[in-house]
């Protein structure tokens, strides 16, 4: 499954370096990874650290969890939750998170409303009760769960009873390696001439290199050259529990077998690049781990992917990967039959050049750039699996339900918005904010919301002063040079653009015909009359739909009061068979529409028509516009049951694939308004109970089940994702929700037929 939205911002959980661990690396190789597949992505990291004064992280940390601080993990989930992340990647391992069997990472993903994936780092066959519940307990929290082998998935199936569908089973990323003779790097470790075997990693009793070198007196009988490297720190835990006691039993026991010559040990947690040499002289790599149940091993993987010839335990990574003749397995803790496999790869040739190159080849696929694209596509499930969830969780109501009320006119994020010049762009939660200026396509909407309060009385002198600021900011936009409006403005009052679109000029108009049509302010209509008819003659020039569209609403409204003037009943006629050839041309039985594409405000383009056609008497556009309208909201209700805007993640391409997210509250906005136009025109029902069903959008009948209407503020939230709500509260989403209040409330007042609208039992029949 495939998105067309990038992620904007991912964070990763677990151990990080310099931290020295297997985790850590892991995570440090899986960020780095995806932030290359993804350049526009914001990855960061949240690590937990197990020592008090923490680690001198790179930049990307933000947040850091101290392993046994409890309020630590409650602290990073308010973090995470208040920095606009989209998806959380954690990785679990037992071991690294405080509390019983790592218990106390559940106090954050408990609180975490953010998609989770997990990658599991370890599944035990044999949990304890403890461990069970807690795999079990992050299992429900995550959206999805990532495993590395096949046996993982199925231990993950059968013994903690997570269903199959929710796993990805996603391989240990490799570093990509060039297929290399090992003779060529020789010499920069002074080992030419000599056959080297390889182990890295951690040094831990659990990893077995005992055996290893127990193996190595009849090895070196039969190949004298050989030379075993082990390279690696002591794992830092067992430093501090028990000092170098292992190591140093390995070097004493070298020593008792008279092996300083063939044994070389490299005391330290090397970086990515020095590996990379190790593993480049490397002619065969051992993994005598001891532990049967061991899902998977990163250094295996590394080796192995870098087309190394592989012997090793038959633990359960290492019997998947070096099945089919791709690398050799021998018993645990038999040293014996190690010297026996080795001395026989050894002085075989043909048979070791030709495992590694199996090996090689197959490790193509699980380079990191691979893995980091398998990584993104977990994501972009996570989040339709949290969408699913949240429907589930908050299933819309059906018109048949509760009897929605129209809320109190609250413009309190109205005025929040504003200042003297007028209306900002945007805002941070409920704040606004001033480093995207203004725009005249927003204060075109502001000024017409005050004309439309006026009809209902609520034109305050508080509204009124509001009124003047937005009239003044869209008659100081318009260019009288050129007779275009300019758009966007900074909020230390620069225009950035010497034109603003063509929709720009559009929505100007609208709320100048609006202010001739309807304001009962003389001063006000006398310069909107003014204004409008300067600005009107580039609209003509426009072949822009929406533009069009607007320009014709504009008409409708300046017609309230001015419908004699022949130079814009012209201009109408010349906008509506625009729209009607826009129609022709792509309509057809299973795509009524004007465009090859339903992209934004889309309800605005038959409205447009119904508008025209009723004021000029054309049956034509009347007939068009209800049937175009009709077929854009059964796209936008049929398959869900309450309104669906099409999403401007990709909008609904004809014959292509229909965005269902991120939807946007002009949507609901523009359907309420063609919806009641079209109620006007016909007298049907339906348009009554549709328009119902586009404003109930506003307050939590959607495919989330959440509102977008923050009551509190008196504002609305921006969109909705496929995963949460946008909770800025920007001034198109506010405006577009107190527009369709505002006529739902007009319609209320000037027509007894809206009695229907708020009826359920009405509009359930009409349904």
């Amino acid at each position: 499954m495939k998105s067309t939205a990038q992620l904007r911002r991912i964070a990763f959980i677990g151990s990080y370096l310099p931290r020295r661990c297997g985790i850590a690396t892991f995570t440090h190789d899986l960020r780095g990874a995806i932030s290359a597949q993804s350049p526009g992505t914001e990855c960061f990291v949240v690590p937990v650290s197990d020592v008090p004064e923490g680690y001198d992280y790179a930049q990307e940390v933000r947040f850091e969890l101290v392993e046994q601080d409890l309020e630590s993990y409650e602290r990073a989930a308010d973090f995470l939750n208040f920095s606009e992340t989209e998806v959380v990647c954690l990785q679990h391992e037992y071991g690294i998170f405080g509390g019983l069997a790592g218990g106390h990472i559940l106090a954050l993903l408990r609180e975490l409303q953010i998609p989770l994936v997990t990658t599991l780092h370890t599944i035990l066959e044999q949990p304890d009760p403890e461990q069970r519940r807690v795999l079990q307990q992050v299992a429900r929290l995550s959206a999805r769960m990532v495993v590395m082998t096949r046996r993982a998935h199925r231990l993950l199936c059968e013994i903690y009873r997570v269903p199959p569908e929710k796993i990805d089973l996603i391989p240990h990323g490799i570093p990509d390696m060039p297929f290399v003779d090992p003779n060529f790097y020789k010499d920069q470790f002074g080992v030419e001439g000599k056959t080297v075997a390889l182990t890295f990693g951690l040094i831990s009793p659990g990893k077995g290199i005992e055996y290893v070198i127990r193996a190595l007196p009849e090895v070196v009988r039969v190949c004298p050259e050989v030379v075993y490297m082990v390279l690696g720190a002591t794992h830092p835990n067992l430093v501090r529990e028990q000092g170098e006691s292992y190591r140093l039993s390995l070097e004493r026991l070298v020593g008792d077998l008279n092996l300083q010559q063939h044994v070389f040990f490299y005391n330290r947690f090397v970086t990515l690049e020095e590996l990379k040499e190790f593993l480049s002289v490397a002619d065969v790599y051992i993994t005598p781990y001891l532990n049967p149940a061991q899902i998977v091993s990163g250094t295996l993987s590394y080796a192995f992917g870098c087309g190394k010839a592989v012997i090793s335990t038959p633990y359960g990574h290492a019997e998947e990967l070096l099945s089919e003749g791709r690398g050799l397995l021998v018993p645990f803790r038999d040293s014996d039959a190690l010297a026996r496999e080795l001395i026989a790869l050894l002085r075989d040739d043909v048979r070791r050049h030709a495992m590694r190159k199996r090996a090689y080849l197959m490790g193509r696929d699980i380079t990191w750039s691979r893995v980091a694209g398998h990584y993104l596509e977990s994501f972009q499930r996570a989040r339709h699996a949290r969408s699913e969830r949240a429907r589930t969780r908050n299933p819309s109501p059906t018109l048949e339900q509760d009897r929605l009320a129209l809320p109190a006119l609250c413009l309190d994020h109205l005025k929040r918005l504003s200042d003297r010049t007028g209306i900002l762009q945007h805002a941070t939660f409920s704040l606004p904010n001033f480093h995207h200026g203004y725009c005249t396509d927003d204060n075109a909407r502001a000024l017409l919301l005050t004309v439309l309060l006026e009809e209902t009385g609520d034109d305050t002198l508080e509204v009124q002063s509001l009124a003047s600021a937005y009239a003044a900011f869209v008659n100081y936009a318009f260019d009288p040079d050129k007779a275009v409006f300019r758009n966007f403005m900074s909020f230390d009052r620069r225009w950035l653009e010497k034109a603003g679109s063509d929709d720009a000029q559009g929505r100007a108009l609208w709320a100048l015909g609006a202010c001739v049509g309807r304001s009962r302010r003389r001063s006000l209509q006398m310069w909107a009359v003014q204004l409008f008819n300067l600005a009107l003659p580039a609209i003509g020039d426009s072949r822009a739909a929406r533009a069009c569209a607007f320009a014709l609403v504009a008409i409708s409204e300046y017609f309230k009061r001015l419908s004699g003037d022949r130079h814009v009943d012209q201009l109408r006629g010349l906008l509506t068979e625009r729209l009607l050839e826009g129609f022709r041309q792509h309509a057809s039985d299973d795509w009524p529409w004007f465009e090859p594409a339903l992209t934004y405000a889309n309800a605005t383009l038959p409205q447009a028509l119904l508008v025209s056609g009723r004021l000029a008497h054309n049956r034509d556009a009347i007939v068009i516009g209800l049937r175009s309208l009709r077929w854009l909201m059964k796209v936008q209700t049929a398959e869900a049951g309450h309104f669906r805007p099409i999403g401007s993640d990709g909008f609904y391409p004809r014959e292509g694939q229909r965005a269902k997210f991120d939807q946007q509250p002009i949507e609901a906005s523009a359907a309420v308004s063609a919806c009641l136009e079209a109620f006007v025109c016909s007298q049907d029902d339906l348009w009554l109970s549709e328009a119902r069903r586009a404003f109930e959008w506003f307050f939590g009948r959607n495919d989330l089940g959440r509102p977008l209407y923050d009551e509190a503020s008196g504002g609305c939230y921006d969109g909705l994702h496929v995963d949460r709500v946008n909770l800025n509260q920007g001034a198109e989403s506010t405006l577009a929700f107190l527009l369709a209040l505002q006529e739902l409330r007009l319609a209320e007042c000037v027509t007894e037929s809206y009695d229907r609208l708020v009826d359920p039992g009405r509009i359930a029949a009409a349904t």
